[in-house]
């Protein structure tokens, strides 16, 4: 098992379709990395949601999920349901923030087999933008039944799960009616990754291209 991640993380991206992907897909890791990484840049982009009751949720979830971090969110106004027809105007919201000077270390974003169309249409969408980065996929439990074998873990402590998981009850009240918005569900799929990487819980991710660097040993003799 690899440790990939950059020791130091200046910079982290966070991309959603809808307000309370972000916070469903990775918020113990945000809670995790926010802490381990102080002053850490955050730049949100969420395409729906924007002007809403949902965007208050989304602005007051995040900040709660991301201790100490210099956060910057923007929530756009796409229609929820049917962001594939606004394609061009999530495609230049990517582009702007592609052009800020600081590159993003880590992106989270939607994973690219994510059957809901948002989801979907975003996930296409960030490797023609950001090419060279590296992008975790997070995992949204919901009844299209879309899981699949994650190939990226990140160990979750047992408080720190249930962090998540009274934040997410906390700020995102408009969705605590839905069939899939409880504590099981989200414990449940927890304790599974966490089975599957030797941790009591874990977040897990989908990576579809990732580059290895290898530094060369100090001291080490040349090949002629």
């Amino acid at each position: 098992m690899l440790n990939l991640l950059p020791e130091r993380l200046d910079r982290v991206l966070l991309l959603g379709a809808h307000c309370d992907d972000i916070a469903i897909g990775a918020g113990g890791s945000l809670l995790e990395l926010c802490r381990a990484h102080s002053g850490l840049a955050v730049s949100v982009l969420v395409l729906t949601g924007g002007g809403s009751l949902r965007e208050e949720e989304e602005r007051d979830a995040l900040t709660s999920f991301c201790p100490g971090a210099r956060l910057e969110i923007t929530v756009l106004d796409l229609p929820d349901g049917r962001v594939p027809t606004r394609w061009e105007r999530a495609k230049l919201a990517l582009q702007e923030l592609r052009n800020v000077p600081d590159e993003p270390d880590l992106i989270f974003a939607p994973s690219l087999h994510d059957a809901h169309q948002d989801h979907r249409t975003l996930a296409e969408l960030v490797p023609t933008v950001f090419r060279d980065h590296l992008t975790l996929g997070y995992e949204i439990l919901k009844w299209e039944g879309d899981l699949r074998q994650p190939s990226v873990y990140l160990p979750l402590a047992e408080p720190v799960l249930r962090e998540k998981v009274a934040k997410l009850h906390e700020h995102y009240g408009s969705q605590r009616d839905r069939s899939w918005f409880d504590a099981e569900a989200f414990g449940g799929l927890a304790r599974i990754r966490g089975v599957q990487c030797h941790a009591r819980y874990a977040e897990a991710f989908h990576v579809s291209k990732m580059v290895l660097g290898v530094a060369p040993l100090t001291g080490s003799v040349p090949v002629d």
